[in-house]
């Protein structure tokens, strides 16, 4: 795909929705000196490239009951199952990322679960009969940060 132009009225519309992607479009307007309409026009067309992929809202596990973050790798036991494998992760809510990664392990995912005992559960009733020869487990104490990857003028 050939790589699209960007200006700097692009780039600043790009830092002001990373930082609230609620932020209204006037207000992006009224910021950037340019009409709503403008605004507007730009955004649609980010979008329409796929450089702006969604919108979220972002919530604190902790929060509503998860305790237990972890990262666990998985080794197959067929490396032919690995597209079986991820449409039956998909099936498990817990399961909130999944990684294709070279090195070590065959996927790698980002699980959370309500405690120590939940993921256990959630390892050996859900993910094991998935056909994998074994995992390993990371527990996270924390998210020390977390934050999109910087924009740079020569980045896009």
């Amino acid at each position: 795909m050939a790589r699209q132009q960007f200006d700097s009225l692009d780039i600043k519309i790009l830092h002001m929705l990373t930082g609230n992607a609620r932020k209204p479009f006037l207000e992006i307007a009224r910021e950037c000196g340019v009409s709503g309409a403008a605004i507007h026009q730009r955004i649609q067309r980010l979008n329409g490239l796929g450089i702006i992929k969604g919108y979220e809202c972002l919530i604190d596990p902790s929060k509503i009951g998860y305790q237990t973050c972890a990262y666990i790798g998985f080794f197959l036991r067929d490396p032919s199952e690995f597209a079986n494998v991820i449409e039956k992760l998909k099936q498990i809510p817990e399961v909130v990322e999944c990684h294709y990664t070279t090195g070590k392990y065959d996927i790698f995912i980002k699980i959370h679960a309500r405690n120590n005992d939940h993921m256990l559960h959630l390892i050996h009733e859900k993910m094991q009969m998935l056909g994998l020869g074994r995992t390993e487990s990371l527990i996270s104490f924390k998210e020390v940060f977390k934050r999109q990857v910087p924009i740079l003028e020569d980045s896009i």
